[in-house]
């Protein structure tokens, strides 16, 4: 834990963390783990806020899952037709499906990391503070 200070939002979004100290992690697994990519804590180890803010929040990630699959599906018909120079209707289908399957963990971890920092808690900069404070506090004391 040492050097760990409170990220920014952006940051706490890339890195998978915890919405309201933005220090503590999401997901128990990195997303490379092939059986374990899906794996969350159930309360932010640092903060103990919990995740799932009501029964069945994270049905709402579908929503944004779809989302993020549109987007990649246009980008990738988009980059076909250009360097490709308007291909055969397979080519389209095979870029999309491979570029889906391939992004399938980070868009599943990326889809429920939007929508808890859409809807936990506000970031409490006091809170924050209190925090770094006690992580210094613990690196002095080793």
């Amino acid at each position: 834990m040492s050097n760990q200070t409170a990220a920014s939002k952006f940051s706490a979004i890339l890195k998978c963390k915890c919405p309201t100290c933005r220090t503590g992690e999401v997901f128990t697994d990195p997303a490379t783990s092939w059986n374990n990519y899906n794996k969350m804590y159930e309360y932010c180890p640092v903060c103990a806020l919990r995740y799932e803010l009501e029964i069945g929040f994270f049905w709402g990630a579908m929503y944004v899952g779809y989302g993020f699959n549109v987007a990649l599906s246009v980008n990738l018909g988009i980059a076909v037709y250009l360097f490709g120079h308007n291909p055969d209707v397979w080519v389209y289908m095979s870029a999309i499906i491979l570029g889906i399957i391939l992004t399938y963990r980070l868009n599943f971890r990326y889809a429920r990391i939007l929508l808890l920092h859409m809807f936990a808690p506000k970031f409490d900069k006091i809170f924050i503070e209190n925090i770094n404070s006690v992580i210094k506090n613990q690196d002095a004391s080793k």
